[in-house]
């Protein structure tokens, strides 16, 4: 998905742009006038102060007021967001101001929107990428299958402010800030999408659509190929449903002269009844964003390859619906995976951990020497972490560093789970060399440490995001559905491994 928002930026006083609507934020404990007027222009510093004498409370933290009275001003209205404390204002909750702002200026049907910058004590760059991200993700609405969706889009944004810079530096920081919200609202869409219609093949075609603009190189394995390269654990999974499975693959070579190949594994179930181990048929529905992880990197992918950053990039996505049938594996089977280790099956509802485990070999295989995996892989990690954190497990300090720190750069919180050798007990089998599930104890643990069994001595981390990757109303930048987390961290890391590299 790519927004059709416009975004510019002008180096004026707020009171002189000309627009539909304009945004201010104002804080609690607000600037002094004469600061106001030097940011805003005086006749629009006069008319926020007289408001914030009689209404104090506007400026509580994402309180909006709307002025229509702007005859001194070129906006036709202003919202006036509230930004609460000017030292708890964080980016990310500039992203979350962002996106209460536009929602507010859609309610009003404006095409054109203006944003002061919040001087904040962020750099202007940072806080001017956090802005446009708020706006574009805030703004994000799923109406593909409405036939009178009524939607009121946003058409073309301004960044607004007289210390701003408009050279061709700047314009390119705004465009990057786009696309990486178009790739999270791209990872949105996939996920939001029915299984009906976004299924494996679905998947392929679109990673397809993003090679061929991205210049990837582009490989999707079928049924056959994968029988070929004895990838019998995801072949189970894959028995009991008639939709064919998928494995795609895409390479980015940013740095073709570094060795370092990181690879972004995201788990694909396009739909999840359970199998055999059927899932209750409440919510059941809500399995269709079982794949959000493939998703998740799918939207990183399309980012990458606009932003090009100086690394390596192997994205494998192993796609596959989990359903019942007379030929779908069984809870006691025991199958065989692409690295030789047999499976002992406890559960057909634990089926997300033996597609990575084979895509992980696979990964190897392709000669990655790093592995991120993410995965909406276990309903313990709901109760332990609920929708605020991303749990993460790894085998690496180092590496877990790395991914930590590109998350709290995009707002995007992991927290990282113990991997204590005892926890290895729950899925030691007796008749094979693994089970698929250790049980309910430390389950998002255990689900983690297995995949560990085929990463080897890469370092590797696994984010399991069950519960985050989904929400039932607004939060912040996030709307009611997919959240496409996963994506900013993922494009993130890349950018720090290309700086790093520099």
């Amino acid at each position: 998905m790519v927004s059709n928002i416009l975004i510019e930026s002008a180096v004026v006083l707020p009171v002189d742009v000309f627009c539909d609507t304009l945004i201010i934020g104002l804080f609690e404990d607000s600037l002094n006038s004469e600061d106001m007027s030097r940011a805003y222009g005086k006749p629009l510093a006069n008319l926020i102060n007289s408001i914030f004498r009689d209404q104090p409370e506007c400026s509580r933290f994402a309180e909006t007021s709307i002025i229509y009275n702007t005859t001194e001003c070129g906006a036709k209205r202003i919202i006036l967001i509230g930004l609460g404390t000017k030292a708890k204002l964080t980016l990310d909750k500039i992203r979350e101001l962002s996106a209460t702002a536009i929602r507010a200026a859609k309610k009003l049907k404006s095409r054109t929107v203006a944003t002061a910058m919040y001087n904040s004590d962020h750099n202007l760059s940072d806080a001017a990428i956090s802005i446009i991200q708020g706006a574009i993700l805030g703004g994000y609405e799923f109406n593909n299958y409405k036939t009178d969706p009524k939607a009121s889009n946003v058409e073309k944004m301004i960044i607004v402010g007289p210390d701003l810079r408009n050279d061709q530096h700047w314009l390119n920081m705004l465009e990057d800030a786009k696309i990486i919200a178009d790739g999270v609202n791209l990872a949105r869409d996939l996920t939001n999408h029915p299984s009906c219609f976004m299924n494996p093949s679905q998947m392929a075609f679109v990673a397809r659509n993003i090679a061929s603009q991205c210049g990837f190189e582009i490989n999707v394995l079928d049924k056959c190929d994968m029988e070929k390269q004895k990838m019998n654990a995801m072949l189970a999974v894959t028995r009991g449903s008639e939709t064919p499975p998928k494995l795609i693959t895409l390479k980015y070579l940013g740095n073709p002269q570094s060795k370092e190949l990181i690879s972004f594994v995201g788990k694909g179930i396009t739909f999840d009844s359970g199998g055999i181990s059927l899932k209750p048929s409440e919510k059941m529905g809500d399995m269709k964003g079982d794949m959000a992880g493939g998703a998740a990197v799918l939207g990183a992918m399309q980012a990458i390859g606009h932003l090009k950053p100086k690394a390596n990039i192997l994205a494998i996505i192993p796609c596959s619906e989990n359903m019942p049938s007379g030929h779908a594996f069984k809870p006691g089977d025991v199958i065989s995976s692409m690295s030789g280790k047999t499976i002992e099956i406890i559960s057909t509802d634990a089926e997300g951990r033996l597609l990575l485990a084979d895509a992980i070999t696979y990964a190897r295989k392709l000669g990655a020497t790093k592995i991120v995996d993410l995965a909406t892989l276990t309903g313990a990690c709901v109760v332990a972490l609920g929708n605020v954190a991303s749990g993460l497990i790894s085998n690496s300090d180092d590496w877990s560093q790395e991914v930590i720190r590109a998350s709290k750069q995009t707002g995007e919180k992991v927290w990282p789970l113990p991997t204590f050798d005892e926890y290895l007990g729950q899925i030691k089998s007796d008749i094979a060399d693994l089970k698929n599930s250790g049980g309910r104890m430390a389950g998002t643990i255990t689900a983690g440490l297995f995949i560990k069994q085929f990463v080897d001595d890469l370092p590797w981390v696994h984010i399991d995001i069950a519960g985050t990757s989904d929400i039932d109303k607004i939060s912040g930048y996030n709307v009611k559905g997919a959240t496409g987390v996963g994506v900013r961290t993922l494009i993130q890391l890349a950018q720090n491994l290309s700086t790093d590299a520099c």
